[in-house]
């Protein structure tokens, strides 16, 4: 299969859990158990609620994203803090409409495409790990960077942020993929931050303080 045929759907990501999170799943488990049964009833139980607490964060609801063509949803889950015009010169070399989502330990940390496009350019870039919240992370933090081109042509770019407990970036998408609004694209350990860039003609449907869900909330139109 060549690289530009692959789709998100060939990754096998739709499971209940996603994988990356057995790591930290299958070893706090197992602690739970051996403590359990040296009698260490006290430590077996502050595992036990280690283990449901990250189990949870690793959790991977379905998602169903609105039929409007023009529609752009929220790549992830958690609050906005900052909606602002800036000129992005790094990849779209434009002015653009930029969206910040900061997500919290608490929120679903799978990240979803904002619309339907192909995958033109995927970037990396190792950084610090401010807290996700404050505006240097946008700057600073380690981020992945992911270009789409939708069907007719319009660029949105998504920005991956880690954050001061996140550290590790996961970007299951290729470039040369054509991926569907609201599929899966990747995932941030432990709170983090998302950032969406629109067309500047775009127009935003949400305000500062609005909760949004990855892959259902609409955040805007394209025009």
């Amino acid at each position: 299969m060549d690289k530009g045929s692959l789709t998100i759907k060939d990754m096998n990501h739709n499971t209940i859990i996603v994988r990356e999170g057995l790591p930290f799943i299958i070893p706090l488990c197992i602690l739970t158990v051996i403590f359990f049964f040296l009698g260490l009833k006290g430590v077996a139980f502050i595992f036990f609620i280690a283990s449901v607490f990250v189990t949870w964060f690793f959790r991977n609801p379905e998602r169903k994203a609105p039929d409007d063509a023009k529609s752009v949803v929220s790549p992830a889950d958690g609050e906005v803090i900052k909606i602002e015009d800036i000129l992005e010169n790094d990849f779209l070399k434009s002015p653009a409409k930029k969206i910040s989502i900061f997500m919290n330990v608490f929120n679903v940390h799978v990240n979803r495409i904002p619309h339907t496009g192909k995958i033109e350019r995927i970037h990396y870039k190792k950084g610090s790990f401010f807290s996700a919240n404050l505006d240097k992370a946008s700057i600073l933090n380690e981020r992945n960077s992911i270009l789409i081109r939708t069907d007719d042509g319009k660029e949105i770019l998504t920005v991956q942020i880690a954050g001061l407990i996140a550290r590790r970036i996961e970007c299951w998408v290729k470039e040369g993929m054509h991926i569907m609004k609201g599929e899966r694209v990747g995932i941030i350990r432990f709170g983090s931050r998302l950032e969406v860039y629109l067309p500047s003609d775009s127009a935003i449907s949400v305000k500062i303080g609005d909760k949004v869900r990855a892959g259902e909330t609409q955040i805007g139109w394209l025009k």
